[in-house]
């Protein structure tokens, strides 16, 4: 009887030491990956390797359909929307295996269209005042409040920080100080956000008295604006439909998931510069078929438009190195892709595969460590401003109908790097 009692309680006593040996782990490993927000990606997280880029989702170079800022990209099944956002790491270096580095490893941006239109709202009604809100300060002081959470938002949560910041009761630097979190949401959210809104022109006819042509003898004006300056990558009248895709599974070559939004529509609708920035890749490959990668000017953020139209992908003007500004009109809608073979229609439903990629240190630009974002939320607020575009029946192009002119384009024109542009290789295709 002892005997039995002896193995019952040893058996039990081994059951809770194995516990307590499992969680004092866990609680070591979690601290050790996020102590102070820093950390690596999640585990969950897992990517291919570099050298099996030539038949996956990512790269602008290789033969992919996520579309890596450049080279060879990686795996389309990277891990979505299953970890929160990993915060700073602190460790990793970007290649040398020497230095290290201090830059943010993953975003989940989930930050809805209403917050998006509420807080715009603000920053563009208070500019020129002195108490001016900036649109990203107020989304990531909400995101720091909901962990990243956007399902908890509430309109009034908004105006409650906007009032304390207007009347003067805190600043942004006491929010960075106060607010566990302030800072990582302010350049994560910045990293997506921070070309949208801001200062341009734009174009106006001057009637002119006694103009028998006002189109021809008309001059052009400029007007000074501040508001939202990025566009829906559909041109306006052109019909589409989506849903969030984020994450779904694909099958084509292998399993993975979907990294970017399908937007379906006509083909030959007209696609659109989102924000201002320049033609870094360009061409065909086997995923994306006819595809544009644009930068933006400050690096961050990499524009991939993919499955253009056969024959007619792109603007006639464009190649490698072109200056964009958001709101042009940079190639068309098709089905293209799924094939080694260029100019192949292999997609069974004509949508553009539209993709935003974060860059926050050169190591993540292609490879392992590339940053997808869910872009449906943000699409769904960039509806509001839709490029008017018109066709030339002659060439059979498609152009914008009114110009703008970006600050954003004329600096860094003007800039030692935007004069080397034009010089990026234009075998990158």
């Amino acid at each position: 009887m002892n005997r039995q009692r002896w193995k019952k309680y040893g058996f039990m006593a081994e059951v809770i030491v194995l516990t307590l040996t499992a969680v004092l782990c866990w609680k070591d490993v979690s601290q050790g990956a996020f102590a102070a927000g820093r950390g690596t990606e999640p585990a969950e997280k897992k990517f291919m390797s570099e050298s099996a880029a030539d038949s996956v989702d990512g790269g602008a170079n290789s033969n992919t359909d996520s579309g890596g800022s450049s080279g060879t990209g990686n795996a389309e099944d990277s891990g979505t929307g299953s970890g929160g956002s990993a915060g700073k790491g602190s460790t990793e270096d970007s290649g040398t295996g020497s230095a290290e580095k201090d830059y943010i490893k993953w975003v989940d941006f989930h930050v809805t269209s209403e917050a998006m239109r509420q807080a715009c709202a603000y920053d563009v009604d208070t500019y020129g005042q002195e108490g001016h809100l900036n649109w990203v300060d107020l989304l990531a002081y909400l995101g720091a409040r909901y962990g990243g959470d956007f399902k908890q938002y509430k309109a009034k949560d908004m105006d409650e920080i906007a009032e304390r910041l207007q009347k003067g009761e805190t600043t942004v630097e006491k929010l960075s100080a106060e607010v566990k979190s302030f800072d990582y949401y302010r350049e994560a959210y910045g990293a997506v956000l921070d070309g949208l809104v801001g200062e341009y022109q734009t174009e106006a006819k001057d009637e002119g008295q006694g103009a028998q042509d006002q189109e021809s003898q008309g001059e052009v004006s400029w007007t000074k604006k501040y508001g939202l300056k990025g566009f829906s990558p559909i041109a306006k009248s052109f019909p589409y439909n989506d849903y969030d895709d984020f994450g779904v599974a694909r099958s084509y070559g292998y399993r993975r998931e979907h990294l970017g939004h399908d937007m379906m529509g006509q083909t030959g609708t007209p696609i659109v510069a989102v924000e201002s920035g320049y033609v870094s890749a360009m061409g065909w490959n086997q995923y994306g078929g006819w595809r544009l990668g644009i930068s933006s000017f400050d690096g961050r953020r990499y524009y991939y438009y993919a499955h253009l139209r056969q024959n007619f992908p792109y603007c006639k003007s464009l190649e490698v190195g072109s200056i964009v500004q958001a709101g042009d009109v940079i190639g068309y809608m098709g089905r293209t892709g799924y094939s080694a073979k260029e100019n192949v229609n292999n997609i069974d439903t004509t949508h553009l595969h539209f993709g935003l990629q974060l860059i926050f240190d050169e190591s993540q630009r292609e490879g392992n460590h590339e940053i997808w974002v869910d872009v449906y939320e943000l699409v769904k607020f960039l509806y509001k401003n839709q490029s008017e575009v018109v066709r030339d029946d002659a060439t059979k192009e498609w152009s914008r109908a009114y110009q703008i002119k970006d600050p954003e384009a004329s600096a860094y024109l003007e800039s030692a790097q935007g004069k080397q542009t034009a010089g990026i290789d234009p075998s990158n295709k």
